[in-house]
Formats: structure tokens, C-alpha cells, sequence
């Protein structure tokens, strides 16, 4: 007798399609979801861990689609709003991306993850004091959430507004001293703010702190050109 081939169950594809999705192989991860959705069709896990696979490949429309399936099983997870939130904010339905989240938050007050994402969408649609708003609610309630001081500097920033912004990164440095980019942040709103000698001095400090980054190359050239400025600037002075 031929021994029989043990079936997997939708439950067997969805723990694979979980375990290819947390080693980032979300093609993979997708097939075995479906095959679990096309198993059993009330399967709000499966139809999430779909959803959060498509995003990752930004394929939001598929991504939302499976979402939405997941929403109308548990109608009550905060998780499923808030990824749907970021589908439809990538999409451009913006009134749909504003319900969900709302909803998220509704459903789980305390997650600031949620919170946050909510002011972006107020920035997305150009409502700047209403983010402000609610990073600074944020700061308050959540003094040490430095992901909302970050929004709330870089908003700031965008703005104009670099005396402000300076003493929220100065803020970020005393919450997380490791977060060397708010050197970088200090240094752009003093040379905003046409103070070239106090910025320099603290561009240095993002270059002696991450001398390998992206945009070390840019910031060091930006700095030979302060120097060479403030040096011409004193040489003239001396010349009167």
C-alpha cells in the first residue's frame, strides 16, 4: 500500500507563511497565506499576516484588500485600522486613511504609534498646527516617546521654525544622547538662522559621531563652505 501524504492544514500555512514573513521573504510568506485563505475562509490571522506581507512590497491596494477581509472578522483589532490607516495615506484616500486610524485609536487609546501616525496625516493634508498639536500631546502624556519629539523637530523645521526646532532636538539629545542626528538637526537651523560659526561647530560633532553616513559627504562639504566663508568674512574685517 502507498503511504498517504499528510495534509497540511490552513493553520500549518499560515505558522510557514509567519515564519517566511519574519525572515523577510514575503513572496513566499504570500503564497502559503493564500493557500491558508483558500483553506479556510474565515481566517482573520491568515488574512492579516496577508495584508502586512503586501505592504512590505508596497503593493497597498492588494495590501488594504486584505486587510478590509481581516476588519469585517474581528472588527475590534486596533492593529488591522492602523495598517489600513497606512495603506489608503499611501494610496491618497486620505479620508479613508483618516477614518481607520481614528478608529485605531479609538479602540487603543495608549498606542502612540497610532497617535503619530495620525499627526502625519494631518501634515500630509497641510494641517501643520493640528500635527504640532498632537506631538506635543504626545510629549506630554509620553515624555519619553522620542519617536514624537523627532516628527515635531522635523515639522518644525519645514516650518521655518528653527529656534523652536533647535530646542526640541536639544530635548531629543537629553532623552537619547545617542541619537547624533539631532546634531545634524541643531546644525541646519543655526545656519538657517545665519549663524555659521555655532552651526559648524555642531555639524562637526555629526560628522566626528557618524563619519560613515549617507549624507556625510554633503554635510562636510557644506562645512568647508562655512569655513571658507567665516575665513574670508574675517580677513575682510581685518582689511577695514
Amino acid at each position: 500500500m502507498k503511504a498517504e501524504s499528510k495534509k497540511i492544514s490552513a493553520e500549518e500555512f499560515s505558522s510557514v507563511a509567519d515564519a517566511f514573513f519574519t525572515e523577510n521573504n514575503s513572496r513566499e510568506a504570500i503564497k502559503c497565506y493564500l493557500n491558508s485563505v483558500l483553506m479556510k475562509r474565515i481566517n482573520p490571522k491568515a488574512y492579516k499576516g496577508l495584508g502586512k506581507a503586501y505592504k512590505s512590497l508596497k503593493k497597498f491596494d492588494k495590501a488594504a484588500d486584505a486587510f478590509e477581509k481581516a476588519k469585517k472578522m474581528t472588527p475590534f483589532d486596533a492593529e488591522i485600522y492602523s495598517e489600513l490607516g497606512i495603506c489608503y495615506l499611501a494610496q491618497g484616500n486620505f479620508c479613508k486613511a483618516m477614518k481607520n486610524i481614528v478608529q485605531s485609536i479609538k479602540i487603543d487609546p495608549n498606542n502612540t504609534d497610532t497617535q503619530i501616525q495620525l499627526a502625519v496625516a494631518h501634515e500630509i493634508l497641510g494641517e501643520e498646527d493640528m500635527a504640532i498639536m498632537i506631538y506635543q500631546k504626545i510629549m506630554e502624556t509620553n515624555p519619553d516617546c522620542e519617536k514624537a519629539f523627532i516628527q515635531k523637530a522635523s515639522l518644525l523645521m519645514q516650518l521655518e521654525k528653527y529656534s523652536e526646532a533647535i530646542d526640541i532636538f536639544s530635548d531629543i539629545l537629553s532623552l537619547n544622547p545617542d541619537y547624533h542626528r539631532s546634531y545634524l538637526g541643531i546644525g541646519i537651523c543655526l545656519d538657517k538662522l545665519g549663524e555659521p560659526s555655532k552651526a559648524k561647530r555642531y555639524y562637526k560633532k555629526y560628522l566626528n559621531f557618524m563619519p560613515e553616513a549617507a549624507n556625510s559627504s554633503s554635510v562636510l562639504n557644506r562645512l568647508e563652505y562655512l569655513t571658507n566663508s567665516v575665513q574670508k568674512r574675517e580677513n575682510f574685517l581685518k582689511i577695514v
